[in-house]
């Protein structure tokens, strides 16, 4: 019997170490972790409803907005503190991400957990659609949790702020990255009153980060990803935005993988084009 218990223990240490650089999970190793984590489906409560993977809470990516008609900040660490609590989540739970497959929730549920303390947080490189034909079991029946005693922290290195985005245009240790489509970086569509982008931002639009695999959309690969952000400095800090926090957030998860000090200005293009008193870069003028 101590034998087994041994033998049990050492797998299990041989699995968490396997995994614990990476912050995203494949479809074909999801089944060695799935059991010891707590899984978030960060669709919205209608999809939830109609079928989630058994065992997973509901965490959908729109009530981690403060006021989302409004601009994309974070919603309250009051609000976070019961939102988590209800679920049944501690901090130091493992956690697995999905949502539809586009990743775009996934990643702001993601971020949002980052920002408020939780440091065991993967995504699941997978949509609800492939898991389900992957045969993962599937239930329609709300979860049934106990209520956590999670207390709220914030991590501030993970949010970036109207005050300190307007800091890093004017700081050369600074990379601020627009994850918008180029259209709008130019200048040709805008969420906000103004039309560009932030100065000094550079345009790595969030479809970069995924690759179309026919039917299932993925995560690139690490190889793939460093790549894509080939040209960035890992000494600087890198602030990224969108129109609301929210499609920003996947290259918020590609640079973490990377292994980059990142921070979301989830308050993003919606604040930022609709105050006058802020500079912006109208490439579509020129």
């Amino acid at each position: 019997m101590l034998r087994l218990f041994l033998v049990s223990l050492t797998l299990f240490f041989i699995t968490s170490n396997l995994f614990a650089d990476k912050l995203s999970i494949e479809l074909e190793d999801l089944s060695k972790v799935i059991s010891s984590s707590k899984v978030i489906d960060a669709r919205s409560s209608d999809l939830f409803l109609k079928g989630h993977l058994k065992d997973s809470v509901n965490l959908p990516a729109t009530i981690t907005y403060e006021n989302k008609s409004k601009n994309g900040k974070i919603t309250t660490p009051t609000k976070m503190q019961e939102i988590i609590q209800n679920l049944g989540i501690n901090v130091n739970d493992s956690i697995l991400i999905y949502d539809d497959g586009t990743f775009f929730d996934a990643s702001r549920v993601f971020w949002s957990l980052e920002v408020y303390g939780f440091e065991n947080v993967k995504l699941i490189n997978a949509g609800f659609n492939e898991l389900k034909k992957n045969s993962f079991e599937i239930s329609k029946n709300p979860t049934k949790v106990k209520k956590s005693d999670y207390i709220v922290s914030i991590n501030n290195k993970r949010l970036a702020t109207k005050f300190s985005t307007q800091i890093a245009t004017k700081n050369d240790s600074q990379i601020i990255i627009d994850a918008r489509p180029e259209e709008s970086y130019v200048g040709k569509k805008s969420v906000a009153k103004r039309f560009g982008h932030i100065p000094k931002a550079i345009n790595i639009p969030a479809g970069h980060n995924i690759n179309d695999k026919g039917e299932n959309l993925k995560l690139k690969t690490l190889d793939e990803l460093k790549e894509v952000y080939k040209s960035l400095d890992k000494n600087k800090k890198i602030v990224i935005y969108c129109k609301i926090g929210r499609i920003a957030s996947t290259n918020y998860f590609a640079l973490r993988e990377l292994g980059f000090d990142v921070a979301n200005y989830d308050a993003s293009w919606k604040e930022w084009g609709n105050d006058f008193s802020l500079p912006v870069v109208n490439l579509s003028e020129n």
